[in-house]
C-alpha cells in the first residue's frame, strides 16, 4: 500500500490534499486540511476535486484554510524542545545511597571532554565556546 493517501473519488488517483466530513445534523459539509489519519466516514480529496466541491441544495459548505506548504514546527514543538534542553542542563538530583554512574567520573571525565558540563542519558550540555 502506498504511504501517500489518494483522492476518494472514483477513478481519481491524484494525491489527497483535503478531507471532507459531513455534519448531517447541521446539513453542513466541512472541507479542511488533510486529516492525520484516514477516517472511515471522511473522504480525502485531491486539489481539483476539493476546489469543485458542491453540496446538496439546502446544505452549507464550510471551507477551512488548507496549508499547501510544508509543515513547520509549531510554537508548542519549539517550547517542548527548549524545556527538554533546560531539563537536561539541570544537575542530577542526589538520591540517598550509592548510585552507579556509567562512564568516567571525576577529573578524568572532564579531561575526556572539557566542553561537557553535564550529562543526562544520551543528552549532553556543552560549555559555550566563548567562555
Amino acid at each position: 500500500m502506498s504511504p501517500v493517501r489518494r483522492c476518494s473519488r472514483t477513478a481519481c488517483g491524484r494525491p489527497a490534499v483535503a478531507t471532507l466530513t459531513y455534519v448531517y445534523a447541521d446539513s453542513t459539509a466541512v472541507l479542511g486540511p488533510l486529516a492525520t489519519y484516514a477516517e472511515p466516514h471522511c473522504y480525502d480529496l485531491c486539489a481539483e476535486h476539493s476546489e469543485r466541491l458542491t453540496a446538496p441544495r439546502g446544505w452549507e459548505v464550510v471551507r477551512l484554510a488548507i496549508d499547501s506548504g510544508p509543515a513547520r514546527p509549531s510554537g508548542d514543538d519549539l517550547e517542548a524542545l527548549a524545556n527538554a534542553v533546560r531539563e537536561a542542563g539541570r544537575p542530577p538530583e542526589r538520591a540517598p545511597g550509592p548510585i552507579a554512574t556509567p562512564g568516567p567520573v571525576g577529573p578524568s571525565a572532564r579531561e575526556a571532554n572539557p566542553m561537557e558540563v553535564a550529562r543526562r542519558g544520551h543528552l549532553r550540555v556543552l560549555r559555550s565556546p566563548d567562555s
